[in-house]
């Protein structure tokens, strides 16, 4: 080979590697953050999907009266009139 083609074939390696490793933003970098893109798009999907079931819930609770009642007994204890509560509590050791 030729000194010029050595030259030449040195300088097409420092620019790969400049392209690869170099620069502010290496093209690591740049798929590093392609990921991370990805990844927070990820994360959005799945609290919109949160956000869509927590809708639902809320808009039951506003206007659903059989929801309304059955938080109302399970989560604060409510009873009908002429129903007896009855609560069992666990023996202490």
């Amino acid at each position: 080979m030729s000194h010029a083609r050595i030259a030449g074939f040195v300088a097409v390696l420092g620019l790969a590697a400049f392209a690869l490793f170099g620069g502010e933003y290496s093209t690591f970098d740049w798929l590093t953050l392609r990921r991370q893109v990805a990844d927070e798009r990820a994360a959005v999907r799945a609290l919109e999907a949160e956000l869509d079931s927590l809708a639902r819930v809320a808009q039951d609770l506003e206007t659903n009266p059989a929801v309304q009642e059955r938080v109302a007994r399970e989560d604060f204890g409510m009873i009908r009139d002429g129903e007896i509560l009855y609560r069992l509590v666990p023996q202490q050791p």
